[in-house]
């Protein structure tokens, strides 16, 4: 589980395609990250598979770069198959029991992708449109939390005839995330708020006999 509140960016040094899976490796900031952690990457539930530390010997750093195994599944649902070796990812390590919920509960675990259509500049803020599955609109509300590219955002306007809608991304996460490199086109990660799931299916009729 993760807070939608990003704690920084990594860059890809390292990636190997295989027929229906993918490996990617970039230097890890956390230096307390270990195997089997669950790391969220562009807001996508990844494990640390392989730990390759820098400094052997941790008396100079105990950085140390870090690979993921990323499943068909998983390319399929999400824009990590579109990742390139220098290509900047988000990352957030999974929260505590004692961690301030900052943002909203996050999964990890995306619904589809979102496609970018405009940026405006709104004084020092930005506000981006976008167009997600129609599958996925009905579990979005005006006011109500979403999460792209692991970042919790607030939508502030709701299109439901186009499928899109408008969020405002302040200057602190315009340059601590990978928003700011996108371009109208482009796709990212988008996982709806987790409570309007289970309130869906809990509206709905009872398969009991």
């Amino acid at each position: 589980m993760f807070t939608g509140i990003i704690e920084a960016q990594g860059v890809i040094t390292r990636l190997e395609k295989q027929s229906d899976s993918l490996q990617i490796t970039l230097p890890c900031p956390f230096v307390d990250v270990a195997l089997g952690d669950s790391i969220a990457v562009n807001g996508a539930c990844l494990t640390v598979a392989t730990i390759f530390s820098q400094s052997p010997d941790f008396t100079t750093s105990k950085t140390s770069d870090v690979l993921f195994f990323i499943s068909a599944e998983t390319l399929a649902k999400t824009n990590l198959d579109q990742l390139r070796e220098g290509s900047s990812v988000n990352l957030e390590r999974a929260l505590t029991l004692n961690t301030r919920l900052s943002g909203h509960l996050v999964q990890g675990h995306v619904d589809g992708k979102a496609r970018l259509i405009e940026v405006t500049p709104v004084g020092e803020s930005f506000k981006m449109r976008w167009q997600l599955p129609a599958q996925l609109s009905r579990y979005c509300i005006s006011k109500g939390s979403i999460t792209l590219n692991g970042v919790s955002l607030t939508i502030n306007q709701l299109d439901d005839k186009r499928h899109e809608f408008e969020i405002m991304v302040i200057p602190h996460t315009w340059t601590h995330t990978n928003l700011s490199r996108l371009q109208p086109g482009d796709e990212v990660n988008l996982e709806v708020d987790l409570l309007a799931k289970y309130v869906e299916r809990l509206c709905q009729p009872s398969m009991q006999p």
